[in-house]
């Protein structure tokens, strides 16, 4: 019976937590990237993906999509990367896809610089910045402080996302779900 435990626990785990991603079929990588404890659709209909772009395990889904691809994913903005390279200790990015291209006015941006926010408890953070979708790379990227913590139960944005229909949307993300490797990914 003990020697039964380890192999049962290891059949309990997830695939992430179970498999290296190279062993990931496609099927868990989309899975990953589009209904997982990271990434969760959200709000009335039209719902909208939302993703937690700099998670590991998100990182390294669109990794591997990037080596398996005959056409391969797009690279994100160089702008963004540049700045992630800098400042990944202290910020997370929250991604939002777009299915075409989404001009941002500078009344969105005020509006989305002012409304859109983190919630940790009873602690409420706006969001610190964030990059456009360009034409390769239809992705809205809210940047957020490194603010949340293992023993926090739950994070909650509030988000304007300019461009759809029912631009304000909220979203929960219970905090032990986000753990990977017995690391918290955000």
């Amino acid at each position: 019976m003990h020697a039964l435990l380890p192999l049962l626990l290891f059949l309990g785990q997830p695939f992430w937590e179970a498999k290296p991603p190279e062993r990931w079929t496609p099927l868990e990588i989309e899975r990953l990237r589009s209904n997982s404890p990271w990434a969760q659709s959200f709000g009335p209909a039209p719902s909208i993906l939302v993703y937690f772009a700099t998670a590991r395990p998100i990182e390294d889904a669109e990794a591997e999509l990037r080596l398996r691809a005959k056409d391969p994913l797009h690279e994100p903005d160089p702008d963004y990367l540049a700045y992630l390279s800098a400042h990944r200790d202290d910020v997370f990015v929250l991604a939002i896809p777009y299915t075409s291209l989404r001009t941002i006015t500078d009344a969105d941006e005020k509006r989305m610089q002012e409304e859109s926010v983190m919630v940790i408890g009873a602690r409420t953070y706006h969001v610190m910045g964030h990059f456009p979708p360009v034409a390769a790379d239809l992705v809205l990227r809210l940047v957020f402080p490194r603010e949340v913590r293992p023993a926090d139960k739950r994070v909650t944005f509030r988000l304007y996302v300019p461009g759809v229909e029912f631009p304000d949307r909220q979203v929960d993300f219970p905090v032990r779900d986000l753990m990977y490797h017995g690391k918290l990914e955000l």
